[in-house]
């Protein structure tokens, strides 16, 4: 059994109407002026942002407003941000929506604490941060985790370079308001990929080839059927509060480090994959991660198909037979299989994309940052495997 080291100080209000206490919150953490940072205008015309400014002043918080958030967010915003919270003296800054305003918000963050240096060299990793000023979220999408977790990841347009900064607890959110209801006008499609990559962060930690604890194992495998049960239930039923409550909870414990206790940290490569296909095609996240997923599988299972037979007995009742490869392989078709009942794609060209073998070559050449690194420990993928995967999902 591996050591590891477990830590969530998140806050977390859960449930009908929480938002309503964010002006108490912010009076807690003792802030003066909060920065609200959001996406679209649905936030302006659900009538979200408005509450939330009523709230705020009647709180006595000062605040200013940011929106213009887009998925996959944009290093430009985020530059714009920190030099309005230097302007504005701001201590504060509230996320309003999903995991691509509350990772600008975290980039923001570290970027008005550390003048010292460009806020983009944390996601080259050249320079570590040193603080980061307190982030806070009201959660509208459930998808990324980000509202629990201690990471962030921004795209640079200057090479359209997707990269994720230092993880460090100084961005994990001060507090994190759940409301499901919040949920409800999501368009189905950014449901569902939000339910897809609930579902990866939990299998990037689960498809390891080290020793892993059984309790873990538990924990993650019934997260997956909780989270494939309720997503079938959402395309049927988008109003459905408990299975939309079920999804969002699952969100923030898929990726507040639970899932990964005892399992070494967990692969991450299909990730690393998709995050070239989000900076260079600007796809939806999740969608992008299910497009990938089944050639990444079925080019690395034969490591461990021990572990990818237990996935497909445990998550979906597929007898163990003496054969792991076939047992393995069955896994694997099952996860498509949903994939394709939620109207997820389980290929590049699903995705909507028709990729040159330039194009593809481009991907992993990024993606290998320039042919100097590997990504994956299920099994070390280089520039050349990368580029086979790519070539699989076409």
């Amino acid at each position: 059994m591996r050591n590891f080291e477990y830590y969530t100080p998140t806050r977390i209000l859960f449930g009908k109407d929480t938002h309503l206490q964010t002006g108490a919150l912010l009076k807690e953490q003792g802030c003066r002026k909060v920065l609200i940072h959001y996406g679209s205008e649905s936030a302006v015309r659900s009538g979200l942002l408005d509450e939330i400014r009523a709230n705020l002043t009647e709180a006595g918080i000062d605040f200013v407003t940011l929106g213009g958030v887009v998925p996959n967010p944009r290093l430009s915003l985020v530059r714009q941000g920190i030099e309005l919270c230097r302007k504005e003296q701001v201590d504060f800054i509230l996320a309003v929506g999903g995991g691509s305003v509350i990772d600008s918000c975290k980039a923001i963050g570290y970027g008005t604490a550390n003048p010292w240096t460009d806020v983009w060299n944390f996601f080259l990793k050249t320079e570590t941060p040193k603080a980061c000023i307190p982030v806070g979220v009201i959660l509208t999408i459930a998808a990324s985790g980000s509202e629990m977790s201690n990471s962030c990841v921004i795209t640079n347009e200057d090479g359209w370079l997707k990269r994720g900064c230092i993880k460090s607890d100084l961005c994990r959110p001060r507090f994190a308001i759940l409301n499901p209801r919040l949920t409800y006008t999501l368009p189905q499609y950014q449901t569902e990929s939000g339910c897809v990559d609930i579902l990866m962060h939990t299998m990037e930690r689960y498809f390891v080839n080290t020793e892993t604890m059984e309790i873990t194992d538990s924990i993650s495998e019934s997260l997956m059927q909780t989270v494939i049960y309720n997503a079938r239930i959402l395309m049927k039923e988008p109003g459905n509060y408990n299975a939309r409550a079920e999804i969002m909870w699952a969100g923030s414990l898929s990726h507040n480090g639970l899932t990964g206790c005892g399992t070494a940290g967990g692969d991450w490569a299909c990730h690393q994959l998709e995050h070239e296909l989000g900076g260079l095609f600007d796809v939806a996240h999740g969608a992008g991660l299910a497009a990938v997923w089944g050639s990444w599988a079925r080019y690395v299972y034969q490591e461990n198909p021990e572990r990818f037979a237990q996935f497909a007995t445990n998550v979906f009742d597929i007898p163990c037979y003496t054969d792991f490869e076939k047992t393995a392989l069955a896994g694997i078709e099952a996860m498509e299989d949903f994939f394709r009942s939620i109207e997820m794609p389980t290929s590049l060209s699903e995705l909507g994309l028709s990729l040159t073998d330039e194009q593809i070559h481009e991907l992993a050449f990024k993606c290998s940052f320039e042919d100097t690194r590997t990504i994956g420990t299920i099994r070390q993928l280089t520039m050349k495997d990368m580029e086979k995967i790519y070539l699989m999902a076409r």
